[in-house]
């Protein structure tokens, strides 16, 4: 199962419409779960894979354990909840000059992950239904790799040293 997650505050339905377009072209066997935010009138409705627009911690949870692979914005929450299950994200950063966020972090977040192994950035639509399209091609398998369970050593170390200054 792939989870997409928008995050709790707004709906993101550029990343929401791509995923079901993708899923769309899959076939009945496919399975995708989203949390989707809190939907307006005008807001985007998947019509290709089941959702929710909010979910108790407890289920968001379940979803995440149980999925091969998490599709994101570029929130800390949906990475940090990645790399605590080792689960392999994809994640699409909001814009804020497509009205999608207040300002652009989220470009600068996916950026400074960028080069983390299990993390892939799409920097367009295009390039998410491409990197779904590697997924699956590799029998869901991530090729990016598998996230690590703990820190980097060197932040680990540049940590303690901190500490005990």
């Amino acid at each position: 199962m792939i989870f997409l997650t928008v995050g709790t505050q707004l709906p993101f339905d550029r990343l929401v419409k791509t995923v079901d377009e993708w899923c769309a072209r899959q076939g009945d066997d496919f399975v995708c779960f989203a949390q989707v935010g809190r939907l307006g009138q005008k807001n985007y409705r998947p019509k290709h894979f089941a959702f929710e627009e909010r979910l108790s911690h407890d289920f968001f949870e379940e979803r995440l354990k149980a999925s091969r692979l998490v599709i994101s914005h570029a929130g800390m929450g949906s990475i940090i909840s990645a790399l605590t299950y080792q689960k392999p994200i994809l994640i699409l950063p909001r814009l804020a000059n497509l009205g999608e966020h207040r300002n652009e972090h989220q470009l600068a977040t996916a950026e400074r992950f960028r080069s983390r192994p299990g993390i892939t950035v799409a920097d367009n639509e295009g390039l998410l239904a491409a990197r779904l399209d590697d997924f699956r091609a590799n029998d869901w398998i991530w090729p990016a790799g598998a996230l690590p369970k703990y820190a980097n050593q060197d932040l680990i170390d540049a940590l303690r040293s901190f500490i005990m200054q």
